[in-house]
């Protein structure tokens, strides 16, 4: 693609939303040792080296971090980041998934890094729920993306919520004013082919305003993967009730709404 030839600097925001959510099945006496568990793996030690493994992938320079713990649970970081010395490689706004992770807060001049943590559980029914938030704003050539596959892989991930939004303007050289500077069509573009052949997909997007916006929600629910605890004793009609009600808070997470019983209308 032929470079934009621009009057100064470019003053587009690129603002990226990611919400993860994990369910998990544990009971009255283990609700407490998951709570304590969750808010351990994702403590802001943790927290902090996943942005600063995000701002390596965009192609960021980390100026300040700041990063909390909190009572009885939950973590917080933030960082303020800028735009690194060295220019953005060709593939940084091109529509194809980031690296992988094998390949808090913090503060940036132009743009910054946000991560909350939501550990949550109900003492009825033995759902448990963490939520992380994430949040990376960009200005400039680089972009947030790139580092929706890292994200995804570092948090087992039961559904995702993404936002993606470019908003201001810049001017380039004979005063046209541009609204966005790369191709984009679905936020599923930078997610990995394995990734979507896992995941139930929604897109809605309003393509006029620059607005993004993606859904997936895990296909294969094994029972075994959501006990905190792992029980052999279970009956058949206990695992059929456990799994109906993960099931439930799966389906309300992903669509926004309370349901009922007939919440098994609208599996796929």
């Amino acid at each position: 693609m032929k470079k934009l030839q621009l009057q100064g600097f470019n003053n587009l925001t690129k603002s990226l939303s990611f919400n993860i959510y994990d369910v998990c099945y544990a009971p009255a006496g283990q609700q407490q040792a998951y709570i304590e568990y969750i808010d351990e793996a994702y403590n802001a030690d943790r927290l902090t080296q996943i942005l600063k493994d995000v701002a390596e992938i965009i192609g960021a320079q980390i100026l300040n971090i700041a990063h909390q713990d909190y009572e009885p649970q939950g973590a917080s970081v933030t960082m303020l980041i800028s735009e690194g010395d060295a220019p953005p490689p060709p593939s940084m706004n091109s529509q194809s998934p980031g690296p992988l992770p094998d390949t808090v807060l913090a503060h940036l001049d132009k743009s910054h890094i946000t991560v909350h943590t939501y550990p949550e559980s109900h003492p009825d029914n033995g759902i448990s729920t963490f939520r992380a938030d994430i949040d990376v704003a960009t200005c400039g050539q680089i972009s947030p993306l790139k580092a929706l596959n890292y994200l995804i892989h570092s948090f087992e991930s039961d559904i995702v919520i993404m936002d993606y939004k470019v908003r201001g303007f810049t001017r380039d050289i004979s005063g046209k004013k541009h609204y966005i500077d790369h191709n984009i069509t679905s936020i599923q573009n930078y997610i990995a082919k394995d990734t979507l052949e896992s995941y139930q997909m929604i897109d809605v997007n309003v393509y006029q305003e620059n607005i993004f916006h993606t859904k997936m929600m895990l296909k294969e629910t094994e029972l075994e993967n959501y006990l905190f605890e792992k029980e052999s004793n279970l009956s058949d009609d206990q695992k059929e009730e456990i799994q109906e009600k993960l099931q439930k808070e799966m389906f309300e997470i992903f669509y926004g709404h309370n349901f009922q019983r007939n919440y098994e209308e609208i599996k796929p």
